[in-house]
């Protein structure tokens, strides 16, 4: 296969409301399960190739301006829009709930993703970026995997920010509610972690720049088929035990990168503080004064991480 050919479907790539390089395209990837999920491709780079994780609700529209600064400094990149989400694969019962019974189903969609950056001859080394719940999902990854040279995460969802009172209620329910065969139902009260196209500016918990949180609802203005409400009772159950249990293993080995804000309101800071203190050969940067999508901050924030990051991978 010639590098830069696409051995996969097209797929659609909403360029109006991207910012990604201009080669920027979508492709269909198919999971072992059978499962057909959109992968975004951005292939010119010659210092190696970012794999991105994107976190709960997102798409990979949103990582256009990522993939944008990664390029310039040297950097191809993919992201893909995990089953459930995005233009992939949704729950029948309700498109708009976030919805899956085990994280395990989404090492298949990595799995299947590595399958394509391997056909597509995307260059080496390859490293590892999870935001949010792609945080989640990748340090399980990297636990399983040892393709990835180095890994960055921004507030990896290593925990929930909840009070051990609302932890063991969430737990408590949404397991019961599983197992009596209602883990469909939406969970109730995750509005707050919803997608911002109703949301206000004022006290929102992603980010500080307001062009940035403008340029996320209009992508779901332009397109509201990539919209995303709360997740389902299964989704709780099933995070919940994720993270548990990758808390109780030992750190990879591979060196990590981790940017969390100092006004993080989604994910525990004190998670992502225990594991990074345990992880050798990482770093961990605090940002002052940003909010949980880092990599959506202020433009001199961004340019700083992203420089950060560079940085990191080019060691």
């Amino acid at each position: 296969m010639a590098d830069g050919a696409i051995p996969y479907p097209a797929a659609p790539y909403h360029a109006d409301v991207a910012r990604g390089p201009v080669e920027g395209r979508a492709v269909w990837a198919t999971t072992s399960d059978g499962i057909r999920l959109r992968v975004a491709v951005w292939q010119d780079g010659s210092r190696g190739t970012l794999v991105m994780c994107p976190g709960r609700t997102e798409y990979v529209e949103k990582y256009s301006d990522a993939a944008r600064e990664m390029q310039a400094r040297g950097y191809a990149s993919v992201a893909i829009d995990w089953r459930g989400q995005g233009l992939s694969p949704r729950p029948e019962h309700d498109k708009n709930i976030g919805h899956v019974n085990n994280f395990n189903y989404f090492q298949r969609d990595v799995d299947a993703l590595l399958e394509l950056c391997a056909a597509l001859n995307l260059p080496r080394p390859w490293h590892i970026l999870g935001h949010s719940m792609g945080g989640l999902i990748g340090l399980r990854t990297l636990m399983r995997n040892d393709t990835f040279e180095k890994a960055v995460f921004s507030a990896p969802m290593w925990g929930l920010k909840l009070s051990p009172h609302r932890r063991a209620v969430g737990w408590g329910v949404s397991a019961m509610a599983s197992l009596i065969g209602l883990g469909q139902r939406a969970a109730p009260g995750s509005g707050k972690i919803a997608d911002p196209i109703d949301a206000p500016f004022d006290d929102n918990l992603l980010t500080t720049d307001p062009e940035m949180f403008a340029w996320m609802k209009r992508q779901l203005a332009a397109h509201p088929e990539l919209a995303l409400g709360g997740p389902s009772l299964a989704w709780i159950w099933a995070a919940f035990r994720e993270m548990h249990t990758t808390a109780r293993e030992a750190a990879p080995k591979v060196p990590c990168l981790t940017f969390l804000g100092t006004d993080e309101g989604i994910v525990s800071d004190d998670s992502i503080h225990v594991r990074m203190g345990s992880w050798p050969n990482s770093q961990l940067e605090m940002i002052e004064g940003a909010r949980h999508e880092v990599l959506m901050e202020t433009p001199e924030t961004r340019n700083r991480v992203f420089d950060q990051i560079a940085a990191f991978l080019n060691k």
